[in-house]
């Protein structure tokens, strides 16, 4: 079979597409023949060495959409979905034709989805239940997304929604902001981060209750835009990983500060996530993803650069 396979850490010219052996299922294992593959900004980092618990040499990828085909046979030719930290760091990933990976650690796929939109969904998705349930959001939440354009962005606005929250969309451009204006979502223009307090209040007049920031780079901004006892969910930060934060502020609001990574999640606790996903697809609660762009597997080497280079709109390889 085919897969992507990198023996050393430090450069995307690591990365080959190579032809390897069929993995061996083991005992509580399946075989998936993987349909669908998506990509994630985490994938090119850990080539290029960001995850030092990385085991080599590895086939990369986490989210993944397919069929079983070995493993017990009561679940061989189910479609399923899955993600996980394991995948692609400890044990070889969905970047390939087949995978294996825990029968426990898969969910049947939403029947509402295509492979290529199933694959798209779980890193961002995953990511955006995640950051919802920590930010403790519900109906009537004042919600502010910063980012709500890209993909984890756009799954926690459907997100938000679902669970009855008053959602803002913060983004860049203006073509982003009448995509959200598109689907009912109230827009933001942001690209001052000095202002982000003044446009929340022109939603909110106290603050929001949760500022969800997929980006990294609007924590302090953030802070003085909260209402009282407000959150801000976090899931990415700068190079150096340091930010100043406004601490009397946050204190004096009883605000507090969320972080989020999906990275402490395996592929068992996922399957639980993409469980309740897939009933909210499937009952027409969510919408099916449309915002990505499939590629062939021959052309993902290509597509870990364009990605690390900042290359925009999510990948799928199909």
């Amino acid at each position: 079979m085919k897969a992507l396979r990198f023996s050393s850490m430090g450069s995307l010219d690591e990365l080959e597409l190579e032809e390897v052996p069929l993995p061996a299922v083991k005992e509580g294992e399946v075989l998936v023949k993987v349909k669908a593959a998506g990509l994630n900004p985490s994938d090119p980092r850990n080539v290029l060495g960001g995850f030092p618990y990385t085991t080599l040499p590895r086939t990369p990828g986490r989210d993944f959409a397919g069929v079983i085909v070995d493993g017990p046979e009561v679940l061989i030719g189910l479609e399923v979905w899955g993600t996980g930290n394991e995948l692609g760091f400890t044990r070889d990933g969905s970047h390939a034709e087949y995978l294996t990976v825990s029968a426990t650690g898969v969910s049947p796929k939403p029947k509402s989805l295509t492979f290529a939109q199933a694959a798209s969904c779980g890193v961002p998705y995953v990511t955006a239940w995640l950051a919802m349930e920590r930010a403790n959001v519900g109906p009537d939440t004042n919600i502010v997304v910063i980012g709500a354009a890209g993909s984890v962005g756009t799954a926690a606005v459907s997100l938000a929604e679902l669970r009855g929250a008053n959602v803002v969309g913060a983004v860049r451009r203006d073509d982003q902001a009448k995509q959200l204006e598109s689907i009912g979502v109230q827009p933001i223009l942001l690209n001052e981060p000095d202002r982000l307090p003044e446009l929340t209040r022109k939603f909110f007049r106290d603050g929001a209750d949760v500022i969800f920031d997929t980006t990294g780079y609007w924590l302090a901004p953030a802070v003085d835009a909260l209402a009282k006892y407000g959150r801000v969910a976090v899931i990415a930060a700068p190079k150096d990983g340091n930010v100043s934060v406004p601490l009397r502020t946050l204190y004096r609001r009883g605000g507090s500060i969320i972080g989020v990574d999906s990275m402490l999640h395996d592929s068992r606790s996922c399957a639980g996530i993409l469980e309740r996903l897939r009933r909210n697809f499937d009952e027409s609660l969510l919408l099916p993803p449309t915002e990505f762009v499939t590629l062939p597997l021959s052309n993902a080497c290509q597509a870990y650069r364009d990605l690390e280079r900042g290359g925009a709109g999510k990948i799928v390889f199909a």
